[in-house]
Parts: structure tokens; C-alpha cells; sequence
């Protein structure tokens, strides 16, 4: 018989393939996993010849790798500050209260290694601690905020100074709220006056001082006492074996505290400053731009080492040479070509001939008829009778009846003059202007209008927080003439609007990347790359083209700082910050106020407009203009400013001018360059109905002529109950209009229209803050008289040597 073949089945084309959205098996588990978005990936499906299963051993060799790795890095990091040639550790000593000093904080340190007590004439002390091997460089603060805050962007360690019998005042405070807002290096604390509290409460006293550094600094640990030697070798101690926290806005880019300055003059005014320090962050390169604190952003021309000989003598090593065709050039801002100008926007000087052309603006000489004897400067003041009739128009309530007086008005005027004799008065030619303009006001006067200005600006604050956006339709003009740049949205977060539409002039000058987040990547890790390939020796950058004005202002009790930038970080683009309010601020801030902004290594004057933060919703990059930046909201700032490269701590303050602090407003972090974020200023217009039929009701008091109902017909209509609407057709002649609404609505409901448009930043931000650079200083009275005791000292022993 022959034998039966096997039966083989065939797949056939056909397969069941259930639908993917029935849950009926899933575990509610992988149901809500579905539902918040997660996605399993599917492991890679390997050969069977090339499948290894990972063992115990495997698993241990990769960790031992992992740890010798993170060992080497430490060792790296230490070898940066250790040995005869290693760099010194940055320390700024910072007091925080009145009565207390930097230089005896040091000088308990100075005590307890057995070293002379240092000279603060330079502003910085070095101690070279054999013991530990390893160079320390204290920078001794006075009570200026300015000071204090360049010098904590370079410090390594931060040593705060309290004091035993006094309070921190609201000085030492704002100085730790910027420093924590900056970004926080190592903190210590240490306590003088010690010995001058009984010695029952001087535990207490420490642990009430931790809790009051903890609120701030929550890492902090032990409060060390200045008046024991074995606390200052504490804080030695500390500060040589502890390694600093890393800071990455700043290790990210070069920077180095000026130890020397030598300026060589080229011409009257530019010259060659040549700066000496030690390199920190990433190498310097000759082909990047140096920032000045200050004074702006200059090229280098090379940077060069000394080194010493066998000969016992200082040799120039030139360490890196910038290349004319690599060099960064200092062009911030693009020429705009108004020729290929498509833009209707005025530009600023046809905006300053327009106003010139506006009566009342500038001077101007006119012809008054004053009786005799009264000055041209009384003239000024009196008021003619044809400029005192202001037409008003009295109406009743349907707004059918128009009544002006003016006839009447100018009759009377007219018989009032004629009764007066001709040779009681003259005629006198003076000169007017707006009284805005004229600098001589009454101090009464002045202090009046200021207030009045302070009560309306916190009213604005009030009514927005009342009645956000709600604006009132104009009488004297028409709301389609008003309104003409605003547009009505369907969906404020999906409605397309093209973000090359409309642009102002100032978009001309100003650079944009075509992915900013690729580029910031490639930039930072490319930093450093192609330098002097040196990081923490000592070395000179030659500055070219540098003002007078540096040399002359530079004074060695102060911090000078050097900082490094990035490639295109000098180009100008639109900059947008996260922003917090300060909450112990009280007074209204609203969008275009002038600030002073710190953005990382820069301080310069802003004027600031505030959006919505909204990052993630919605797909037209549309955000909401804000008028206020309120308290308790997290809000977007945008300014025209110099690119920035990585999330760098902002901060916002308000000049107080004088000696004085500057006020801490605001505080947040950058943000990115993104000129095509638009940011959309939101006007509400209400109306009310005045008789309701379901889902229909008439509707007045939104427009004042049937002209601006049709021009206003395809915008969509809400309520503050929640209904949708549009425009059916217009009423009579007084801007009454039928409107439908998806649902009933009730008659004391408020029908509202929401109308955008798109606003820019003010260009003015190239404007350096240079508070402090006069040398005014805020001191305690102890610290002004130690160092009156030491010049005293210094200059005996000059005058001894000699």
C-alpha cells in the first residue's frame, strides 16, 4: 500500500485582527497606562546565533567601569585646585549684618594656621596653606550689592558673615534672595561677637542662626563662631577638602577674576587692556568675544602665558592667536533694507515728525490779547476762550437728540468782551508748549501729579485683575476704525496666524536660528574646542579697542570679571525669560516698565512685555499678552537682547538710584530665542441684552452704529455663562444687533467679543546698567573705620621704609 504523505497546513491570506480600541481583556492597569499616553517598546528580536544572555559578571565589570570612571573625574576635578601649580579657590566673604566685617572673618582664619594678618588694600587676600596644599583667595566685600553679586558669579565658596547681637538687616536679606536666585555655590556661615553673649545662650543663639540660613540655604549645617581659632581651621578645612558645586550657566563658558590690569593707550580715547588671572570654566579662545561687567563686549587679539626660565627670568609664551577669518566680529544687529520694506508700520522718526506736527508738542509763537501789565510768562498760563469750549454733546437716553452749546458759549464770551474797554488790554506774543515738557514745576505740584499717577496706575492694576481685557467702545470714533489691527480667533490655542505677518521694522535688525535647540547643543558642546586648550593656568587676554573709561574706573578693592562668550552670543534676537514675581514687592508692575535685568554674566536696562506661560498648548504658538505681572502667576518675558546659550538665572529689578540697593521685582531663568512666539494682545468688548427669545436675544451697548456690526459680523460672540454665538444681523441705527446662541441664555448674562493682536517688544535693551561703577559704596561704619585703620597702618610703614 502506499504510504499516506503528511498533512501540512497552509497559512492562508486571511487573519483575524481584532480592533485596537476594545479593552474588553486589559487590565485596568494597562487601561490607564493607554490613557496617560504610554507606550511599551517592543524589544529588538535578535538571531538566535547572535543572542547572549547578560550574567553576573557581565553585570559587575560594567559597574566597576561606571566607578573607575567617576573616580577619574574626581581626581581630575581635584587636581584642578591641588599642587604647587594648581588654581586657587575663590571665596567671597559677604556681611550680612551692619556691625560685622569681611576683613575679621579673615584675619580669625589668618590666626589659626599662624599667618600675619592680611592687607586688604586690593580688595583679595591669598593664603597658601602648605598644610592641605592648596592656594586660597579671599575676596573682601563691603556692603555694596553690586560687588557682592559679580563676585558670587566667579566664587568657588561663599562665606557669610553674621553677627551674635544684631539681626540681619533688609540689606543682608535682598543679598541672599539674588545670590540663591543667581545660582548657589558652596555656602558656609560664620558668626562674630561671639564672646560678648553669656555662655549659657550661645547654643541657642547657633541653632536660631542654622534655622535662619536653612530657610535659605536648606544644605547649610553648622554656624561656625569667628572668635575661635579652632572654627576658623574648621572653615579652612572645609573650604580645602570639600569640592565646589558645579554652576552650569557658568562652567559652560570661559570667565577669570582679574588679578592684574595694564592698559596701553593706542590713541586718545581706545587702547589694549590686558587682563591677568586665572582661567576657569571651559579654555579661552582668541576667536570668541570677552564680556567686560559694565562696559560691553571687545575682541581678543591673543592670549599669552610667563613662564619662568632656567635663567631666573620671565619669557611671553603666546598661547593662542585669533584668526581674522575665524574671529567672531562685533556686528549685533542686522541693516534693515527699506527698500525691500513691505511693512506699513511708521518708523520712529516718522513717528517723532508726527508728533512734532501735534500742537502743544513743541514751542511755538502765538499772539495772546492779555490786558496790561501782565508778563509773557503769566501770559503762557491764561487760557484763550476759542481753546476752553470743549464741544460736549448732551443726549437722552435713546441717544436720538444731539445738543452742543458751543453757540451759546461763543455769544456770551463775545458780549462779555465787548463790554470791556479796549485799552485795558494789549497784545503779547509768547511762546507755548506742552506743559509735559516743561521741566519748571512746583515741588507741590510735581509731588501731586505723582501721586496721581501712582493711584491710577494701581487702579489699572485692579480693574485688570477685576475685569481682565474688558475695554469700552469708543463714542467719538468708530470701532471698526479703533479696532482695525485686532482680529477675531475661533480657537485661541489651533486658529492658524502666520508669524511672519505684519512685522515691525525692528525684525529687520535682529538674527534668528532655524532650530535654536540644535544650535544651543552644538554650540556648547563645541565650546572650548579650538583655544588655548589651557584650563587653569594663569595667563593675559590682550582686549583691543577697549574705552579709557575702563583703565579710569577700574579699582582694585572691587571684583573684576572677565567673562567669555559663545559663538553668536553677542547677535541681538528676541529673548524670552520665565519669570516669578517677588512676592514682598507690592507695588503694580506692568508690561514696558523700565527694569534692570541680570541674565547670568549680563546686567542691562529692560523694558519688558509679559505673556502667559504656556509652553506645550496648543499648535500656533500663540500666547496671551499681559498687562500686569501680578503675584502668584509664572509669566514670559520677552525683550530684543544678545543671544544666550543654556537656562541662565534672571533676575528683575527696579533702580532705586543713588547709594541705594536696587528693589529684587522678579526672579525666574532663561527661557529660549524664539522670535516667531507670538505673543497676542487680547481686547473684550461687552454688550447686554436687552430683549431675550431663547436662544435669540437683542443685544446693545457693544457698538453705537450699524456700520461696526457688520464690519464685526464673523467674529464669534461668548457669554460668562459659557454660551457661543455669532452675529445674526443688525438692529435700527444705534448698534443694536440680533444675536443666536447655541443655548437659552439669561438677561443677566454679559454677551462679550474677544478680539487679538499681535504686540512686540520695545528696542531698547542695548542699554548697559552700570550702577556702582562710581564707586559709591553702601558700608557698615565698623568696615569703613578698619579700613581707615589699615591705609593708616599701610602708609607708617611707607614712610618707615623710606
Amino acid at each position: 500500500m502506499p504510504t499516506e504523505k503528511p498533512f501540512h497546513h497552509k497559512a492562508g491570506s486571511l487573519k483575524q485582527s481584532n480592533k485596537p480600541f476594545k479593552s474588553k481583556h486589559a487590565t485596568k492597569g494597562a487601561i490607564k497606562d493607554k490613557v496617560k499616553g504610554k507606550t511599551n517598546r517592543k524589544p529588538i528580536k535578535h538571531s538566535s546565533a547572535n543572542t547572549r544572555s547578560i550574567t553576573r559578571t557581565d553585570r559587575r565589570n560594567a559597574a566597576k567601569l561606571e566607578q573607575q570612571k567617576k573616580r577619574e573625574e574626581v581626581l581630575k576635578a581635584n587636581r584642578f585646585f591641588e599642587g604647587r601649580h594648581g588654581t586657587p579657590k575663590i571665596v567671597a566673604v559677604i556681611p550680612l549684618c551692619p556691625d560685622v566685617n569681611s576683613y575679621s572673618a579673615v584675619k580669625s582664619i589668618y590666626s589659626s594656621i599662624d599667618l600675619q594678618e592680611p592687607s586688604i588694600l586690593k580688595g583679595t587676600a591669598h593664603i597658601n596653606a602648605e598644610r592641605f596644599k592648596q592656594k586660597i583667595q579671599f575676596i573682601l566685600l563691603d556692603r555694596n550689592f553690586v560687588d557682592i553679586l559679580d563676585a558670587c558669579k566667579i566664587a568657588d565658596y561663599v562665606l557669610f558673615v553674621v553677627s551674635a547681637e544684631v539681626e540681619v538687616d533688609q540689606f543682608g536679606e535682598l543679598c541672599l534672595k539674588a545670590i540663591q536666585s543667581q545660582g548657589l555655590p558652596t555656602v558656609m556661615t560664620t558668626v562674630m561677637h561671639m564672646e560678648k553673649i553669656p555662655q549659657k545662650k550661645r547654643n541657642d543663639l547657633k541653632k536660631s542662626l542654622l534655622s535662619y540660613m536653612k530657610h535659605f540655604f536648606p544644605d547649610e549645617e553648622k554656624i561656625h563662631s569667628a572668635d575661635q581659632i579652632q572654627d576658623a581651621l574648621n572653615v579652612l578645612r572645609t573650604i580645602c577638602t570639600q569640592r565646589p558645586k558645579p554652576i552650569l550657566w557658568r562652567d559652560t563658558r570661559p570667565y577669570m577674576l582679574a588679578e592684574e590690569l595694564l592698559y596701553e593707550t593706542n590713541n586718545e580715547n581706545f587702547g589694549t587692556l590686558k587682563v591677568t588671572g586665572y582661567s576657569r570654566g571651559v579654555p579661552f579662545s582668541a576667536n570668541r568675544l570677552v564680556h567686560l561687567q559694565n562696559f560691553g563686549d571687545f575682541q581678543l587679539s591673543q592670549i599669552t602665558a610667563s613662564r619662568r626660565t632656567d635663567e631666573d627670568k620671565d619669557s611671553i609664551q603666546i598661547l593662542h592667536v585669533a584668526d581674522p577669518e575665524l574671529q567672531d566680529s562685533l556686528i549685533s544687529e542686522n541693516e534693515p533694507n527699506f527698500m525691500e520694506n513691505e511693512q506699513t508700520w511708521p518708523t520712529e522718526e516718522e513717528m517723532i515728525e508726527m508728533e512734532d506736527a501735534l500742537p502743544g508738542t513743541t514751542p511755538k509763537k502765538i499772539v495772546k490779547r492779555v490786558p496790561k501789565g501782565t508778563s509773557s510768562y503769566q501770559a503762557a498760563w491764561i487760557i484763550d476762550s476759542e481753546s476752553d469750549d470743549d464741544d460736549e454733546d448732551y443726549s437722552d437716553e435713546d441717544g436720538d437728540i444731539n445738543m452742543t452749546y458751543e453757540n451759546d458759549e461763543e455769544e456770551l464770551a463775545n458780549k462779555e468782551v465787548g463790554n470791556e474797554s479796549e485799552e485795558e488790554y494789549e497784545e503779547i506774543e509768547v511762546e507755548t508748549r506742552s506743559i509735559l515738557n516743561d521741566p519748571k514745576l512746583d515741588p507741590e505740584e510735581e509731588a501731586k501729579q505723582l501721586k496721581d499717577f501712582l493711584a491710577n496706575r494701581e487702579k489699572q492694576n485692579r480693574d485688570d485683575l477685576e475685569f481682565p481685557d474688558e475695554v469700552d467702545t469708543p463714542l467719538g470714533i468708530a470701532a471698526r476704525i479703533r479696532f482695525q489691527r485686532y482680529r477675531g480667533l475661533q480657537s485661541f490655542r489651533t486658529s492658524p496666524w502666520d508669524p511672519m505677518e505684519n512685522l515691525p521694522i525692528d525684525y529687520a535688525r535682529i538674527f534668528q536660528f532655524e532650530n535654536y535647540q540644535r544650535t544651543k547643543h552644538r554650540i556648547i558642546n563645541e565650546a572650548g574646542v579650538g583655544g588655548c586648550g589651557i584650563r587653569g593656568a594663569r595667563m593675559t587676554l590682550h582686549i583691543t579697542n577697549v574705552p579709557k573709561e575702563v583703565a579710569d574706573s577700574y579699582d582694585p578693592s572691587r571684583p573684576f570679571i572677565v567673562f567669555g562668550l559663545l559663538e553668536n552670543e553677542h547677535k541681538t534676537s528676541v529673548m524670552n525669560f520665565v519669570v516669578t514675581r517677588n512676592t514682598d514687592y507690592n507695588e503694580p508692575i506692568r508690561s514696558k516698565d523700565p527694569l534692570i535685568l541680570y541674565c547670568g554674566f549680563r546686567k542691562y536696562i529692560v523694558n519688558p512685555i509679559y505673556s502667559q506661560n504656556t509652553q506645550g498648548k496648543g499648535t500656533n504658538n500663540v500666547h496671551k499678552f499681559e498687562r500686569f505681572l501680578n503675584p502668584g502667576r509664572t509669566c514670559i518675558a520677552s525683550i530684543y537682547g544678545p543671544i544666550q546659550f543654556g537656562h541662565s538665572p534672571v533676575m528683575l529689578f527696579k533702580d532705586t538710584g543713588g547709594v541705594n540697593a536696587p528693589i529684587l521685582v522678579a526672579t525666574g531663568s532663561f527661557l529660549s530665542s524664539d522670535p516667531r512666539r507670538i505673543i497676542a494682545k487680547r481686547i473684550i468688548l461687552t454688550g447686554h441684552p436687552y430683549k431675550i427669545h431663547k436662544k435669540s436675544a437683542v443685544v446693545r451697548y457693544m457698538f453705537f452704529n450699524p456700520e461696526d456690526v457688520l464690519w464685526f459680523k464673523p467674529v464669534q460672540l461668548t457669554t460668562k455663562y459659557g454660551r457661543k454665538g455669532h452675529i445674526k444681523e443688525s438692529l435700527g441705527t444705534h448698534g443694536y444687533m440680533k444675536c443666536v446662541f447655541d443655548s437659552p441664555i439669561t438677561q443677566q448674562d454679559t454677551i462679550m467679543m474677544n478680539l487679538y493682536k499681535r504686540v512686540f517688544p520695545k528696542w531698547n535693551t542695548t542699554t548697559l546698567w552700570k550702577g556702582g561703577l562710581d564707586g559709591t559704596v553702601v558700608k557698615s561704619p565698623l568696615s569703613v573705620k578698619v579700613n581707615e585703620m589699615l591705609i593708616e597702618k599701610k602708609s607708617e610703614e611707607v614712610e618707615m621704609e623710606m
